[in-house]
């Protein structure tokens, strides 16, 4: 089974009604979604900077394995970019599979190879000022 990929870098908030519709069909038995969302902890906003093409290019590939992986009928994987307030969705990621288990299993490994790997930038704005936030895919200090 080929596993149909909806992948992008955005400003605009995520469609997710519509991604889980695209999600459903025949053969399909389980069906996760991942809305990463700006959290209140001293942060009033965050903003998203993304090399995009080459974000583009990272998520295909992390979703592309994942369907193969755990056969995904549909995967889609939507990270916004520009400020967002608290509340607003970051990163939207949708597994659809025939069974659960490859769905959770799916979601769970794109979100930690994004986590890992795609260059997305994160700086916070809060009281105390703005910071940058350092991923685990930014290189070690005085590297």
């Amino acid at each position: 089974m080929e596993t149909e990929l909806h992948v992008r870098v955005q400003e605009e908030d995520v469609a997710i009604d519509d991604l889980l519709r695209r999600a459903r069909r025949s053969g399909v038995g389980g069906i996760v979604l991942f809305d990463g969302i700006v959290r209140d902890d001293d942060c009033e906003a965050l903003e998203l900077e993304a090399y995009e093409a080459a974000a583009v290019a990272e998520l295909e590939r992390v979703a592309r394995d994942a369907g193969e992986r755990h056969r995904l009928a549909f995967v889609a994987v939507v990270h916004r970019t520009g400020r967002l307030a608290v509340g607003e969705n970051i990163l939207v990621i949708v597994a659809a599979a025939g069974h659960r288990a490859e769905a959770f299993a799916a979601c769970r490994e794109i979100l930690e190879a994004i986590k890992a790997g795609v260059p997305i930038w994160k700086k916070e704005y809060g009281p105390g000022g703005d910071r940058w936030v350092r991923g685990e895919h930014w290189p070690a200090e005085g590297a």
